[in-house]
């Protein structure tokens, strides 16, 4: 699962709108939909920010569906 994917799913639990999570950490709803698509990578500080308002790491958010499910890293 893609970092983007990843951010998806924990917007979608939080039951936040891309807009939403875009004025929790400063960027437009735009930027959030190209996150998620793929289409644009976050940088270290949008990451970290998009993290923060998740209450994860950075970490979390990189972790594949099987390194969530084995514990890997």
């Amino acid at each position: 699962m893609s970092i983007g994917n990843n951010i998806r799913s924990r917007r979608q639990e939080m039951l936040w709108s891309q807009e939403e999570l875009g004025l929790k950490v400063g960027v437009t709803q735009e930027m959030i939909s190209q996150i998620e698509k793929g289409t644009k990578l976050p940088s270290l500080m949008l990451g970290a920010a998009i993290a923060n308002a998740f209450g994860c790491s950075v970490d979390d958010l990189l972790k594949t569906k099987k390194e969530e499910h084995h514990g890997e890293t």
